[in-house]
């Protein structure tokens, strides 16, 4: 499994409340979520290919 590192985030209330929302819906953890969010967005945006695991290369 790949290391972890923790970072603060300021994020609008209602953005997270609907983050928080969708993870509750999907069965997952807020940070879970958003480090779903975040990888299918770098895989859409080709800076990870498809089938790469990893969030980020460092």
């Amino acid at each position: 499994m790949s290391k972890k590192k923790a970072f603060a985030l300021r994020i609008d209330e209602d953005l997270l409340n609907l983050v928080e929302k969708w993870a509750a819906d999907e069965f997952r953890s807020t940070n879970g979520q958003l480090e779903w969010i975040i990888h299918k967005a770098l895989r859409g945006a080709g800076r990870i290919k498809q089938n790469d695991k990893k969030e980020s290369s460092g």
